[in-house]
């Protein structure tokens, strides 16, 4: 080599190699964007007014339909990742999308109280109980900790996580939905709508497993009809017609 010649391939091989983010897209960013893109694309703001007279609210909402948000589900396929980065949007919308993406057994206790942290909607929280949080090996614990929450969508994670899993965890012994009803009684109270709904949601399912359950069930909604608060008697009165309908049936 003469002097003042350097060896490239030598030299090339001394220095570090870049960062990765820079050596290639970062894939999780780019599914991100076509993620976004592809609600923005089906994005109804004609709706939003009508959505938010039945709750459906939230910043920067786009108003798309649940079976859209299922066919773009199948489209990216489960991806947790990208679950959790949908969710970070804030986006209703794709939070109801990460729901669906999401890979149950991958979830954290840690990542589900985040999620339920954010929740600012009765319908973002309902569809990641049934679409994720009811299939993660972690749900039933979750049950009473979020039940003893104050905020109202955190609370109401707790007794709409309950409701579906009495639908959902048919394997699950009759005697653990028994251990939940004294959750059902010490939260009819709370007067707050979108509280109480979800636990009469959740007193009903549980009665609706079996013929066992149902007459526990019932005794719930007889003692709750009998209680001082408003919230608790309309829980007791609708679960007791409901589920007295199904034993005459």
């Amino acid at each position: 080599m003469k002097e003042g010649e350097h060896s490239w391939r030598s030299l090339d091989s001394a220095l570090p190699a870049p960062p990765q983010n820079l050596r290639m897209p970062n894939k999780l960013n780019q599914r991100l964007d076509d993620a976004l893109q592809a609600l923005r694309a089906q994005a109804r703001p004609a709706q939003l007014d009508a959505m938010a007279r039945f709750g459906l609210t939230g910043d920067g909402r786009l108003g798309l339909t649940v079976p859209t948000l299922r066919r773009l589900a199948r489209e990216f396929g489960r991806d947790h990742p990208l679950a959790l980065a949908l969710w970070d949007t804030g986006i209703p919308d794709a939070q109801l999308l990460a729901g669906m993406v999401a890979e149950p057994a991958k979830l954290t206790m840690a990542q589900m109280d985040h999620w339920v942290a954010g929740m600012r909607a009765w319908d973002v929280c309902d569809q990641a109980c049934l679409n994720a949080f009811v299939k993660s090996p972690l749900a039933w614990e979750a049950v009473p900790r979020w039940a003893a929450r104050q905020p109202e969508f955190e609370k109401r994670a707790g007794f709409a996580l309950l409701a579906v899993a009495a639908v959902h965890q048919k394997a699950r012994p009759d005697a653990d939905f028994l251990a939940r009803l004294p959750l059902i009684e010490a939260a009819a109270d709370d007067e707050r709508n979108f509280v109480r709904k979800a636990v009469n949601w959740a007193l009903r399912q549980i009665g609706k497993r079996g013929p066992g359950l149902r007459e526990q069930a019932l005794a719930v909604a007889e003692r709750l009809c009998l209680r001082e608060e408003k919230s608790a008697r309309w829980i007791g009165q609708d679960a007791r017609r409901e589920l007295a309908q199904r034993m005459s049936s």
